[in-house]
């Protein structure tokens, strides 16, 4: 069975997924989030395999959301010796937070043990507990799927164009100014 390259698709979730949709990728970021930035961190509070998470955090590297950088001097780099490094969040890996909160939240909600989350995310300044965001409409009212036309973005393909358009009630080649 010949594998799909999602990386080649015009769609960027498609191409997100090619880096995000290995079942580890999500988790070592979740990690990141939670502090995690030594090897032995991600290794100790995943419970995988070394040679899954050294994969995991290259890929992560390799398409920008972490950072590989030495150790700084002072007593951990000291301690660690020559050679130790730390993975840090990029701007672009900081971006996927706002992603990870709304999977946390859906995840909470349907797929958590019987005695509520193994996590609670709090702010460090008031300790009020950190909620992903509800999609909502212009008035207000929350927003669901029902709620949204998709329209052709600028990257769009000719037959995407046209798919998005005629859902859309738009007849082929006209365009609502959107």
């Amino acid at each position: 069975m010949v594998r799909t390259d999602f990386t080649r698709m015009r769609c960027p979730v498609a191409r997100s997924m090619a880096v995000l949709g290995e079942r580890w990728a999500i988790l070592v970021l979740r990690e990141a989030f939670y502090g995690a930035r030594r090897f032995e961190e991600f290794e100790r509070h995943l419970g995988v395999a070394p040679n899954i998470l050294s994969a995991r955090l290259r890929s992560l590297v390799e398409h920008g959301l972490l950072e590989r950088v030495p150790l700084g001097a002072g007593a951990a780099g000291e301690a660690a010796g020559r050679g130790r490094h730390e993975y840090r969040l990029t701007e672009k890996g900081r971006d996927f937070f706002p992603a990870y909160l709304a999977l946390k939240r859906w995840s909470d909600r349907w797929m958590a043990d019987p005695a509520g989350p193994a996590a609670v995310l709090v702010e460090r300044a008031s300790g009020a507990e950190v909620v992903a965001p509800v999609a909502r409409r212009a008035d207000g009212a929350p927003l669901g799927p029902e709620d949204v036309r998709v329209l052709p973005g600028p990257g769009a393909s000719p037959a995407m164009r046209r798919r998005f358009l005629l859902a859309a009630g738009i007849g082929e080649g006209e365009d609502d100014g959107r």
